[in-house]
């Protein structure tokens, strides 16, 4: 059972993002809560709506964005579908923020790898955000993205933005390239061995399927990256949250309450086990 009840927000915006995908921004209605509510990088919100259910999606906001909040969800389910159909005005609720987000304290000062597949960029972009709001905080930002055919790129207009900033480089990948793609064909792996002066030293975010983290995970250890500097955001069939239900766990942990964002050495022994 759900810890706290939702607070009520209402869609403030609804922008089309690809043939399934879109992006709300929500608004609290209660101006209090408004002002009040505060996340990390990396956590999760439930939406709800009420007689159709609840679903966890990313925040995909920088933490300075205090009248609205971004998520970017993949219509593929019942509860999804009808948040897809969701206009200005619509109110639904809320619940969070929940689970552990990125490794910000360890990042400062640091290079930075943010390494994304398929619409895994989406818990990925909070923390490029915060990045790019504070890029004296950080080193080297190098951000890498792999989809499995070129037409399934999302914000293509802003991974140029981000291209163009100081200090920062964006490779992209796609297993199937269209006509005028303008990055690499083949697997996001293989952009690794692309980079000018390598990756060692550099602290690495990772999100997307597992399959695809995991590979990359094991080829940044090969790059000479430190197992205790890679981290993954899992994505599970979360419930409650709070680490009760238990239908996000996996081994020891809950990835609602211990993740989504957590340790490749924490991981490594668990993920590819079948049954986890």
């Amino acid at each position: 059972m759900p810890e706290t009840p939702p607070a009520e927000v209402e869609v403030v915006e609804h922008i089309a993002e690809g043939r399934d995908i879109f992006t709300l921004r929500l608004r609290f209605t209660d101006p209090a809560q408004r002002t009040n509510w505060r996340f990390a990088p990396g956590q999760f919100d439930m939406l709800y709506l009420p007689g159709v259910g609840e679903v966890p999606i990313s925040i995909a906001s920088d933490v300075d964005e205090r009248e609205s909040l971004a998520h970017t969800v993949r219509a593929v389910g019942r509860v999804t579908r009808a948040l897809a159909q969701l206009r200005p005005g619509d109110r639904l609720g809320l619940r969070g923020p929940f689970g552990q987000g990125w490794p910000l304290d360890a990042a400062g000062g640091r290079d930075l790898l943010v390494i994304t597949g398929g619409l895994g960029c989406a818990p990925a972009v909070s923390v490029i955000r915060h990045v790019m709001r504070r890029r004296s905080h950080y080193g080297r930002l190098t951000i890498l993205q792999g989809v499995r055919h070129s037409d399934d790129l999302l914000w293509r207009a802003q991974y140029e933005a981000w291209a163009q900033q100081p200090d920062t480089r964006v490779l992209l990948a796609a297993d199937v390239a269209g006509p005028g793609w303008p990055g690499h064909q083949g697997l996001v792996t293989e952009l690794l061995d692309r980079l000018p002066g390598g990756c060692a030293g550099a602290l690495a975010m990772i999100c997307g399927p597992e399959p695809m983290m995991t590979a990359v995970a094991r080829a940044l250890e090969q790059h000479g990256v430190a197992a205790e500097d890679i981290w993954l955001s899992l994505e599970r069939n979360m419930h409650c949250g709070v680490g009760h239900c238990g239908h996000c766990q996996l081994g020891p942990l809950f990835v609602c309450r211990d993740g989504p964002v957590l340790p490749w050495p924490t991981l490594r022994p668990l993920l590819g086990i079948r049954g986890l």
